[in-house]
C-alpha cells in the first residue's frame, strides 16, 4: 500500500483522477506526486506550444483549474498498465464556475485524453498527456 492508500500503479491514478473530481489541489494533491514529478504537456486548444511543469507548477496549476471550474470529472474508458507506466484513455470534462476569457459560467469544457502516467514507489512520477479539446461553444 502505498502513502494515497492504493495498492498499484493504476490505483495511484485511479485515486489521483477520483481525489481531483472531489475537489482536491494544490498541497492536498501533494501526496500523489513524487518530489521530481513533472508533467509535459503536449500541444492543444489551450496550450498551442505544449509546455513542461514541476511539481510546485502542477500543484499551482491544480488549484488554478479549482478556482476557475465549479466541478471537473474523469470518465476513464480505458486503463492499461505495464510495470510502472500506467496508459489512461478518458473522457475529462469540467463547468465553467465563472465567466472569465473566453469561457462563460456554466459552460461545460470537455477533452478526450491520453496519458501516460509513470508512477514511482507509490508516487506519479511523470505525466505525459495528450489533451483534445471539442470546440469551446459559448454556455
Amino acid at each position: 500500500m502505498t502513502a494515497t492508500g492504493a495498492t498499484g500503479p493504476a490505483e495511484v491514478v485511479r485515486a489521483f483522477y477520483a481525489a481531483i473530481e472531489a475537489g482536491r489541489h494544490g498541497e492536498d494533491l501533494a501526496g500523489f506526486l513524487a518530489p521530481d514529478a513533472r508533467t509535459v504537456e503536449r500541444p492543444n486548444a489551450l496550450v498551442p506550444g505544449g509546455r513542461v511543469s514541476g511539481r510546485a507548477e502542477m500543484l499551482a496549476a491544480s488549484t488554478a483549474g479549482a478556482g476557475l471550474l465549479a466541478g471537473q470529472r474523469y470518465d476513464v474508458a480505458s486503463v492499461v498498465e505495464s510495470g510502472d507506466l500506467v496508459v489512461t484513455r478518458l473522457r475529462w470534462t469540467g463547468v465553467v464556475a465563472r465567466s472569465v476569457g473566453p469561457f462563460a459560467e456554466g459552460q461545460t469544457l470537455t477533452a478526450q485524453i491520453a496519458q501516460f502516467v509513470r508512477v514511482t514507489g507509490g508516487l506519479i512520477s511523470e505525466i505525459e498527456t495528450y489533451d483534445c479539446y471539442e470546440p469551446f461553444d459559448g454556455g
